[in-house]
């Protein structure tokens, strides 16, 4: 009644004790005393004998009842949260709330303990992934981190059944094995790109199950078979985007935004945090380099433009290379210098193996970790603007605001991307045409509609937007404007655009080319219109406004909704920009535009290149224009447009464009 030989006797009875130091719950031990005594009664040549034995060790292994205890102390969580991160305070605050909950359910002594499952959605750098090391680190839990990036197939989370050869349980039980409790922080790593397969099924449905706290307590493994609870384990889910998460799976997750960092929060974060990183990976020591704030900010914002800190970290790394090559060549100075007094003392015969016996002294001294010997005339390396320059070379960005804008039919929008915030150059062009609108740039529909809405709206507020007299002579621009073509582009043609938060920035864009006027070189807009020239709200301020701040921006234009939104952003933030907030399109084009003083409008170069001839001198009737297919120009005295229509657009606004163009 076998068994096999002596040595699988002792196999099997080392893995009953090991299901029994398991302490394993009543309906799973019952599945593991079946299967041990189905495996003592079968022969080691048997097929399922392996099997059978590889699925018990992973019974035995599982923490079934193995947890970590909690450090429930709120003021160490935070020192050590803060240790590690600067900045990301909502995280940081979630983290101090889980605890204080803890602390008071242990106190009472009730039960509960099923932990957040937070999702940190922000650009890549901003350190979602470390932080699930420094929250662990903080309540003092083991950590595990669970790659999703491209996985398409529902066995990698829920495991392969025993009877495929090759079975073993999915990535979620492997987590807690390696991770030896059952209430690790969990790492969920890259959830929005998971990937989705017709015939392996989709993860991100398999995902559901664990991240329910109404489920996760009896999570079913495909391989064991039997129920693992999973309700104390606290997940922690990273993304980039939430357009790319299923809408059940997000909304099982508490989501947090890390929008990215400011440039006061970058040079705090380079001092405190990515030198000394950088200086003891390259082996060198503050009485080797020392790097100044201007040094910092210059790499910061002439090396660098990105929402976390990725691309700052390399550049720093570049630099503290830059130094280690300083620190070896004074180091192989004092070497040379050794090898020279020994050829003088004791001649060329010997040197050759003196100089092996000096490197090996030199490997031995290494191993010992002694103070690095130094040249005499060697000097701290300060990293200040022109050693940066010298080793990074010439900066990489500049702010393009002045040069963009020095022309008309320039605007500065913002837009959101799944990496952070971005500003948005709209450029506009007329020229002698037919009337036709030309749009490139690689623009989506929406985008599309939205500069079709401002052209609409410039052309029906002609006369109210004081684009109706230059030079002194009243032109009729309704026919000016259907002569000619207009072209409206937004550059880095290459990368797709759309949405309807450029609005603002459109029109601007096409009111500054038709008047000949430049917009303003330091003020970025965002805002969606409509026709009769509302501003409605946009989402992603903050982002938005992180960006136009590290591109050197000194003023935006807002929605009005979107004033609780500004609560968000940084205080430092605030406080070096002018935030302006408008309801109607008109009350942005009064803070775009500098105001003009001698009240003169000279005649921009596309109208003068047109071959028409003022208002005063033509007339035109109804059949003229609708064979040339040019809208007549609005009547202010007909019933439609009645006088008090502007002066209502005045009470609104207050000055409009005429008075400051």
């Amino acid at each position: 009644k076998g068994g096999g030989n002596g040595q699988e006797k002792d196999e099997i009875e080392a893995l009953e004790e090991a299901l029994e130091a398991a302490n394993l719950p009543e309906d799973i031990q019952h599945v593991a005393d079946r299967d041990l005594n189905r495996l003592k009664s079968m022969q080691p040549a048997q097929p399922e004998y392996s099997v059978i034995r590889t699925y018990l060790e992973w019974i035995a292994d599982l923490p079934w009842s193995k947890s970590s205890t909690d450090n429930l102390d709120i003021q160490n969580a935070r020192d050590q949260l803060d240790h590690d991160h600067h900045a990301l305070d909502k995280v940081k605050k979630r983290i101090v709330e889980f605890l204080a909950v803890r602390s008071l359910q242990r106190g009472n002594r009730k039960g509960g303990g099923a932990g957040p499952i937070l999702c940190l959605v922000g650009p890549p750098g901003v350190g979602k992934t470390s932080l699930g090391r420094s929250v662990a680190k903080a309540i003092g839990r083991k950590f595990a981190r669970m790659a999703l990036g491209g996985v398409r197939d529902e066995a990698e989370i829920r495991g392969h059944r025993r009877t495929y050869i090759g079975a073993m349980p999915g990535t979620v039980i492997q987590c807690l094995k390696k991770a030896g409790t059952n209430n690790p922080v969990m790492l969920l790593d890259e959830v929005d790109k998971l990937g989705r397969d017709m015939r392996q099924g989709d993860p991100g449905s398999a995902l559901l199950e664990v991240l329910d706290p109404e489920q996760n307590n009896t999570f079913t493994d495909h391989y064991l078979n039997v129920p693992f609870d999973l309700s104390k384990t606290l997940f922690i889910a990273t993304a980039n985007s939430l357009d790319t998460i299923p809408g059940p799976l997000l909304d099982r997750m508490e989501v947090i935004q890390l929008p990215g960092y400011t440039m006061a929060e970058k040079a705090q974060i380079a001092t405190r945090h990515l030198i000394p990183k950088q200086m003891e990976r390259h082996a060198v020591n503050q009485d080797h380099v020392m790097f100044t704030p201007k040094a910092i900010d210059l790499v910061i914002s002439g090396y660098t433009r990105e929402a976390g800190v990725r691309n700052l970290d390399r550049e720093i790394a570049s630099l503290c290379r830059y130094a280690a090559v300083k620190v070896a060549e004074s180091r192989d100075l004092v070497i040379s210098k050794k090898i020279i007094e020994l050829d003088d003392g004791l001649g060329m015969g010997s040197a050759v193996v003196n100089v092996a016996d000096a490197e090996e002294d030199t490997v031995e001294e290494n191993e010992e970790e002694t103070p690095l010997v130094l040249h005499e005339s060697f000097k701290c390396l300060v990293v200040d603007e022109e050693v940066v320059g010298k080793v990074l070379g010439p900066a990489k960005y500049e702010s393009e605001l002045a040069q963009r804008t020095a022309v008309p039919g320039v605007a500065t929008g913002m837009a959101w991307t799944r990496v952070g915030g971005e500003i948005l150059f709209v450029e506009a062009s007329l020229h002698r045409g037919s009337g036709r609108l030309q749009l490139t740039g690689q623009l989506g529909s929406v985008m599309e509609e939205s500069v079709r809405a401002a052209l609409s709206f410039v052309r029906s507020n002609l006369e109210v937007l004081g684009l109706s007299e230059f030079g002194g002579k009243a032109y009729d621009l309704q026919e000016a404007i259907g002569r000619a073509d207009l072209h409206v582009h937004f550059p880095a043609g290459g990368v797709p655009k759309d949405g309807p938060s450029a609005g603002i920035a459109i029109t601007a864009a096409i009111v500054s080319a038709l008047s000949g006027v430049c917009v303003r070189p330091d003020t970025a807009c965002t805002g969606e219109i409509t026709l009769r020239g509302l501003v409605l709200p946009v989402g992603g301020i903050k982002e938005k406004v992180l960006a136009a701040h590290r591109a050197g921006v000194k003023r935006i234009v807002l929605p009005e909704r979107n004033k609780k939104d500004v609560l968000d952003i940084p205080e430092d933030v605030r406080n070096e920009l002018e935030l302006i907030h408008v309801r109607h399109i008109l009350e942005a084009m009064n803070e775009l535009f500098e105001k003009n003083t001698t009240g003169v409008h000279e005649v921009p170069l596309w109208l003068a290149d047109t071959p028409l001839s003022t208002k005063k001198n033509k007339e035109k009737s109804s059949a003229d224009f609708s064979k040339g297919g040019i809208i007549p120009p609005a009547n202010p005295q007909s019933p439609s447009n009645p006088p008090v229509a502007k002066s209502v657009l005045k009470d609104l606004c207050g000055p409009i464009l005429p008075s400051l163009l």
